[in-house]
């Protein structure tokens, strides 16, 4: 759709980003782990003023069954007032999202009503396959002149490698495969950029096969899932080096930039080492013309007695953190990580990104904690703050429950249970409050999981800007 002026969610830098209205609604990835009903886009009413706070106002079944949804985006963001869009008056109006496990790519339009959006098409995975030769679509990001799309899978059943395809703007068509030269890349996961500085950045999951029954304990001691991230040349689309993490560090995952495109550095979170169980952030920076990435922030495995735990973990006698999400604020200031395992989501101040100085901590489910949330004290939760997302101002983080419908299943076998937290921040001090008046859970979510959230207007982790 396109507007005579800019979308006034846009906004050209990050400064200006901070200053935008609070959201009102929220639009929820949830899905059926029995493949049996459609997944659906959940929207919760976010204004504290409604009388709806904290409930399901919205819901939308998707036409098919077996999509697993998991990450999705918006079309267009503030990236299209980069100097070289070539789109400045897209409008953010249709969310991209994909199905991981039937690699169907749905767009759903949130327009006229945002408590009704609706699926106005739906790309088969036929088309991802011819187009860009990818399967399995993953992380949806707005660029400047597209819709870039990250895929873990190749066509016609190939296990790699996996990339990025780009989607029209306007059509959503297919257009084809972003890489011109992928050099050692195969693995593929998450990506994100500095987009005044022409560098892309990708990170390593697995394969679908790696993936989909669960964790494979044989390939995770085996050190044979992925342990690196890619930087690529954003104009050529060239691959321009691999760093590797070392090998005992397994699944980076979630990419966060800085959002000053003035700066050169960004944030990655490492799911586990397998030398001890902990987790750790890293963080990539310039290092003369090459790029290096050094580890900022280690988070240990909590001792348990075997009993309390899964069998996948009983050999270890210790809970991992399993950080399998971080986000930054859009000021940059704090970095919030998920610690699913624990139940923990810390916040660090990162003022100075090479030394983060942790400022808060909230542990809500957990393998072996179960805490509650403080507006059901008597109800002990699983799963754990996984998904995570910053609004624009900073002052408020939602965190949702489910990792991955298997590997659900393999931390937590007596069910992982459906639940959404809201958690507010002391911008000046750090520190973070749960909200008791906003609690989504159980039978709310009709039987569903629920994983990645977007934010009406925008995020901390969909829009990318061009100017400090």
């Amino acid at each position: 759709m396109t507007r005579w002026t800019p979308d006034p969610t846009f906004y050209p830098s990050p400064r200006e980003a901070v200053t935008a209205p609070a959201e009102k609604l929220a639009y929820v990835a949830a899905f059926d782990r029995t493949a049996s009903r459609p997944d659906a886009i959940v929207v919760l009413d976010t204004d504290p003023d409604s009388p709806d706070y904290g409930r399901v106002v919205g819901w939308t079944d998707l036409p098919y069954v077996g999509d697993e949804l998991h990450h999705f985006g918006w079309n267009a963001c503030s990236s299209a007032l980069c100097p070289t869009a070539p789109h400045p008056h897209v409008e953010r109006r249709y969310l991209i999202v994909p199905g991981l496990r039937s690699s169907r790519i749905h767009v759903v339009d949130t327009q006229p009503d945002p408590r009704q959006p609706q699926v106005v098409k739906v790309i088969g995975p036929e088309e991802l396959a011819k187009r860009a030769g990818y399967s399995r679509p993953h992380t949806v990001h707005c660029g400047p002149d597209g819709i870039y799309l990250s895929a873990l899978g190749g066509a016609d059943g190939a296990e790699g490698p996996g990339g990025i395809a780009i989607l029209d703007h306007t059509t959503f068509e297919v257009r084809g495969a972003w890489e011109a030269d992928r050099g050692p890349q195969f693995l593929a996961y998450d990506l994100w950029w500095h987009l005044t500085q022409d560098v892309l950045v990708t990170s390593e999951w697995g394969t679908p096969s790696m993936i989909e029954d669960g964790i494979i304990g044989e390939l995770l001691l085996g050190r044979r899932y992925g342990h690196a991230i890619h930087f690529w040349d954003l104009a050529k689309r060239r691959h321009v080096q691999r760093v590797d993490l070392g090998d005992h560090y397994q699944m980076p995952l979630e990419l966060r930039p800085a959002h000053d495109p003035s700066k050169s550095y960004g944030f990655v979170g490492v799911v586990i080492s397998v030398e001890d169980l902990s987790a750790s952030v890293w963080l990539w920076h310039r290092d003369g013309d090459a790029w290096a990435v050094t580890k900022v922030i280690d988070i240990p495995a909590e001792p348990a007695d075997p009993a309390d735990l899964p069998d996948l973990l009983k050999p270890f006698g210790a809970v991992p953190p399993l950080v399998t999400d971080i986000d930054l604020s859009v000021d940059d200031r704090f970095l919030y990580v998920s610690c699913w395992g624990t139940a923990e989501l810390r916040q660090y101040d990162v003022s100075d990104p090479l030394r983060p100085v942790l400022t808060g901590s909230v542990h809500l489910g957990g393998i072996v904690r179960r805490t509650a949330h403080p507006s059901a004290p008597d109800e002990a939760l699983a799963g754990g703050p996984q998904m995570v997302e910053v609004s624009r101002d900073g002052r408020r983080v939602y965190v949702s429950n489910s990792l991955y419908g298997a590997w659900d299943d393999q931390f937590y076998p007596d069910g992982v249970g459906a639940w959404l937290a809201k958690l507010d921040v002391d911008v000046e001090a750090g520190g973070l409050t749960p909200d008791e008046r906003f609690f989504p859970h159980g039978e709310e979510f009709r039987g569903l999981r629920v994983h990645q959230t977007r934010l009406q207007g925008g995020d901390a982790s969909s829009d990318s800007y061009c100017f400090p």
